[in-house]
């Protein structure tokens, strides 16, 4: 799209960015169903000639490589969202007092926040623990599987199920900010309304003239 159809949007997401969202998106999927196929009873017809546990590797390379390609595709996003998920101040406390708005839907009384809301740095510092529980305990269980033991395989299998169970928690929270906020657009687009930029991440207003300039 052109600048001129962008006058009253605002540039959210980068489009490298958006493409390691959906890298992570597709890849967590795939891992999501493969791995029900294995765990539950149900579903272990589909478990028959090994094709499910191929899969669920092929999902582990690609959700593996999310943190690579992000740091390709934009170092400086990458950069920013680590350092900002970690990184609290008052105004994120404030801000935490009144998250009961937030998940309501009402924006209009919430304190001031930067790019990412001390709701979204948190969603996204839990993302980022949990994740490397999956990846560390996956790898345990791929490459040295048969040296752990029937106790340690136990264990490394519980760690990597709670927090593969943690993560679709996390999903079920953030499809839920997506809908009520509206916010799939930002994501696919990239681009939001300049109200809701106003509402959701003010700072973005700063930066708008140089993106449709560019």
């Amino acid at each position: 799209m052109t600048a001129h159809e962008h006058d009253h949007d605002v540039l959210r997401y980068r489009r490298n960015q958006r493409l390691v969202h959906a890298l992570l998106a597709s890849s967590f999927v795939l891992l999501l169903l493969t791995g029900l196929v294995l765990l539950w009873e149900p579903l272990g017809f589909l478990a028959g000639g090994g094709n499910s546990r191929w899969l669920h590797r092929v999902g582990a390379v690609g959700f593996m490589a999310v943190p690579i390609a992000y740091l390709v595709a934009d170092r400086r996003g990458a950069k920013e969202l680590l350092v900002d998920s970690f990184k609290y101040d008052r105004d994120d406390i404030e801000w935490l007092k009144h998250l009961y708005r937030y998940a309501m839907g009402h924006t209009k009384e919430m304190p001031p926040q930067g790019r990412l809301n001390a709701g979204q740095k948190l969603h996204h510092a839990a993302v980022i623990i949990v994740s490397a529980a999956i990846v560390g305990s996956g790898l345990l269980m791929w490459f040295f599987g048969p040296s752990l033991e029937a106790t340690g395989l136990a264990l490394t299998a519980i760690v990597h199920d709670v927090a593969m169970l943690a993560l679709t928690l996390l999903l079920v929270g953030h499809l839920y900010f997506t809908f009520v906020y509206k916010a799939l657009s930002g994501m696919t687009s990239g681009w939001i309304p300049e109200e809701e930029a106003r509402r959701m991440a003010p700072e973005l207003l700063a930066d708008r003239r140089d993106v449709l300039l560019a």
